[in-house]
């Protein structure tokens, strides 16, 4: 690894600063021998699914964590989100942002239920609740907002409205895991809240979701849709599908719950070198998390301003990626720009005014226990260098770009030419 100052950038003939790739969302593993212990015990159990001991040991840690009554674990968050929405009679029409990725608006698609893209509000990465009423129609069955890079977003704004058109709402707090809203923390607000406990997640299961909430009715109907509607050895009292989360993952969940606080930390330290390492360099501003609250900061978000730093997002990422680092534009192109919604509403950009703004600066940077707060700092110094030498980093990008471009055009010319 060379330091940011003595490094000739690699776009510009120098050699990659990291001698491998550093990722958004490298996995964190935790202790590896807790790990394997829990694993051998479920093999020598022979419980290997079915809510057996880990499950609802992970259920229970997670409830309590967060501070509710009822944590359904599930084998992912997708799937969670299309429980809940079911057993909440979600139809026709629910409000999300297209800010997200596009598992939210997949969960209500694969119901039949039409998304419809509300615009985030200006200077935020969140749904607006004034958009929401807006949005509103008799065939209005929900809200879904998302509490997007674990920053809550106006809940109590959103709650107010849905309350006001009688709406049930849905957070989908994949992101928010161990963070808080005005002291109090995510999981119990709206009807329920939906965790993702991807890989990529700061907490994860390999794979591996869950349902939260307070409504024991709710709950119920979560927990029977889940297990294909069985209430009994042999009883069939739901219409229902198989959304179980195995014991494996609950023994990687467990291990990382174990480890949570160091997770924590070690992105806190990570988020701290590069505000300190961003504060100088024009143009990029790092999405802040207030500290006043509970953050698991396991994203690291800026935003370009290309009419500052006088090149553009793309072609920083391009910069970073030749140093081996695979810096990413969540949620890029959004979701209203995706198939199949891309198709059904051509014109919902129009609509979408902010969120377009948004994902069209935005830039994810790695961290998680794969990336130390000197690397971190080394990033951060990589793309104040890039920055500053904006021009020449440019002018080397588009040069590569025509290359290839005429590379190409040859190419087509001669499949025109050939002769079948």
């Amino acid at each position: 690894m060379q330091g940011p100052t003595s490094h000739r950038l690699a776009v510009l003939g120098g050699q990659p600063a990291f001698d491998a790739p550093y990722h958004v969302g490298s996995p964190n593993i935790g202790d590896r021998q807790r790990l394997l212990a829990r694993i051998e015990g479920l093999l020598d159990n022979r419980r290997l699914t079915n809510r057996g001991p880990l499950v609802q040991e992970f259920e229970q840690r997670v409830a309590d964590i967060v501070g509710v009554r009822h944590c359904v674990a599930m084998c992912n968050g997708t799937v969670a989100l299309e429980i809940v929405t079911r057993a909440l009679s979600m139809r026709d029409e629910v409000i999300l942002p297209s800010l997200t990725f596009v598992a939210t608006a997949h969960a209500l698609q694969w119901q039949q239920i039409t998304p419809v893209f509300g615009d985030c509000r200006p200077g935020t990465h969140h749904l607006d609740p004034a958009r929401i009423e807006a949005l509103v129609t008799p065939r209005t069955t929900g809200v879904l907002p998302v509490n997007v890079w674990g920053r809550p977003c106006d809940i109590d704004g959103i709650l107010s409205v849905a309350a006001n058109r009688g709406l049930p709402v849905v957070f989908d707090s994949a992101h928010a895991f161990g963070c808080s809203y005005k002291g109090r923390m995510m999981g119990g607000f709206g009807n329920a809240e939906v965790f993702s406990f991807h890989a990529t997640k700061f907490i994860n299961c390999f794979e591996g979701g869950a349902v939260v909430t307070n409504d024991d009715d709710l709950a119920q109907a979560v927990r029977l849709m889940q297990n294909f509607g069985f209430s009994g050895r042999d009883q069939v009292t739901y219409v229902g599908t198989n959304g179980k989360m195995t014991e494996v993952e609950a023994a990687m969940g467990l291990t990382s719950l174990d480890a949570m606080d160091d997770f924590v930390e070690r992105n806190r330290q990570n988020y701290q070198a590069y505000r300190a390492g961003l504060q100088a360099v024009p143009g990029i501003e790092l999405v802040e998390y207030d500290e006043r609250e509970r953050c698991n900061y396991q994203y690291v978000v800026a935003e370009v301003d290309e009419r500052i730093t006088g090149i553009g997002r793309d072609e920083i990422l391009q910069a970073l990626a030749m140093e081996n680092v695979d810096a990413r534009r969540y949620f890029y192109p959004g979701c209203h720009r995706m198939e199949p919604y891309r198709s059904y509403f051509p014109n919902a950009g129009m609509l979408l005014g902010n969120t377009e703004d948004v994902l069209d600066r935005v830039i994810t940077l790695p961290t998680g226990t794969a990336v130390s707060p000197d690397v971190a700092g080394v990033i951060a110094g990589l793309l104040g260098r890039i920055v500053e030498q904006g021009a020449a980093v440019k002018s080397v990008l588009q040069q590569a770009s025509g290359i290839r471009d005429d590379a190409h055009h040859r190419g087509l010319r001669k499949c025109a030419n050939y002769r079948w």
